[in-house]
């Protein structure tokens, strides 16, 4: 007999992949708009037909994998899948917490290599059609292998330190573990361009040269003290193009694909950078951390309201309490809670890209975005006309058109 907390959680499933698939619609449906004159001539029409191609035939592949997740999950749920593997981790050991690593160990291997194919046919087939994919087949699995490792030992560790704290303190382990999160979070932020990035891709100092003493005199001039740019080998999985900021303070860091440095002229680098340094003199990076840290902490919260309620490891299938499936159980009945955050959050994003915009406009590198912003749309053949409810639920920056305008009018 299906519980309350079983049908709740199947109608969040569907609901979510009902909404996501209409919104994927509605922006399939808009992309044929006209386009407004701020953004004519960045595809001459083969180019553009190219770009709609490209759209489409993501589009298609998104919902075969949506549609087969979905499938999967609510079969798990169906057939006891979820209580089948916990029984499978009881059986290894009488520790918790053990268990607690087997359970999740399995279920995200499994979901990992299940949609794998997924994955390579959308950079082996789709990004290779469209000239995208610099990966090559071995690549493609040590990233595999090393993505693997490090969630076994950064996310079990996180999850085993989770997992004893409620063992020890029991509802009190919120507490515990909101901080354990939020320290990890800040640590991530200082040090990921250092530590994780490495694992993956090779950075180089950015040499002396025309393109750095633009920076540098950029930098001088907006009173933003910078020793660390870098060049990321960003050609050797795409021919896509980006730069990021990371970092705190002197661990703060400007980082440039190769790929950008090749496709746009030192001006508009400069104006790339000076809106990444917008984010960082607007304190959009300490913001986003301290909203990032008090949503966790009201995620583990109400977790801890509701881990001993057996209703959520009997809508998985078992009669007796378990953290682990309580944890399967509270992550998708808080989903629609997480959806509505995201919600604003994007909202909050969008600003903020919007203030990082004016503040590269005030140092009179308008033109060089606008022109930087139109060429990296080209190259990653974007859409141009994103329908304005998509962007609302799953843009974290403005359309470009939206960029353009405010760039100008501003």
């Amino acid at each position: 007999m299906y519980n309350t907390v079983f049908l709740i959680i199947i109608v969040i499933l569907v609901f979510s992949y009902i909404l996501s698939e209409y919104l994927d619609f509605l922006n399939s449906k808009y992309r044929n708009k006209n386009i407004p004159d701020e953004l004519k001539g960045i595809y001459d029409d083969e180019k553009y037909e190219k770009s709609q191609k490209y759209g489409k035939t993501n589009s298609k592949l998104s919902f075969l994998s949506s549609s087969f997740v979905l499938v999967l999950t609510l079969g798990m749920f169906f057939f006891g899948g979820f209580n089948f593997v916990n029984e499978i981790a009881v059986s290894f050991s009488d520790n918790k917490i053990i268990q607690a690593l087997i359970f999740f160990g399995i279920l995200l291997l499994a979901s990992d290599i299940i949609t794998t194919p997924f994955a390579v046919y959308s950079v082996f087939v789709i990004e290779e059609k469209f000239g995208f994919n610099k990966t090559t087949v071995k690549t493609f699995i040590f990233d595999k292998l090393k993505g693997w490792l490090l969630g076994a030992v950064i996310g079990g560790g996180i999850l085993a330190l989770i997992t004893w704290f409620y063992l020890k303190t029991n509802n009190m382990f919120w507490i515990y573990a909101w901080i354990t999160v939020s320290i990890f979070s800040v640590f991530m932020t200082m040090f990921y361009s250092s530590i994780i990035v490495p694992l993956f891709n090779k950075q180089t100092p950015l040499e002396d040269g025309e393109l750095r003493n633009a920076i540098e005199k950029f930098a001088r001039k907006a009173g933003f003290k910078l020793d660390n740019i870098f060049v990321i080998d960003g050609s050797k999985r795409s021919t896509k193009a980006n730069a990021y900021f990371s970092g705190l303070g002197p661990k703060k860091r400007i980082v440039l694909y190769d790929t950008l440095i090749n496709d746009l002229t030192v001006d508009e680098i400069v104006a790339v950078l000076a809106h990444e340094t917008g984010h960082y003199k607007k304190k959009h990076t300490v913001s986003n951390i301290i909203t990032a840290i008090v949503q966790s902490g009201i995620m583990f919260y109400i977790f801890s309201l509701l881990v001993d309620n057996p209703q959520l490891s009997q809508a998985l299938g078992s009669e007796t309490v378990s953290f682990q499936l309580g944890l399967v159980a509270f992550g998708i009945l808080y989903s629609p809670i997480s959806m509505i955050i995201g919600f604003f959050m994007n909202g909050i994003s969008r600003k903020h890209e919007y203030e990082a915009d004016a503040f590269a406009k005030k140092y009179g590198q308008a033109e060089g975005l606008i022109s930087g912003l139109k060429k990296l749309t080209a190259k990653n053949l974007s859409n141009l006309t994103p329908h304005p409810l998509y962007v609302k639920f799953n843009f974290s920056h403005p359309t470009l058109y939206q960029r353009i305008k405010a760039l100008k009018n501003a």
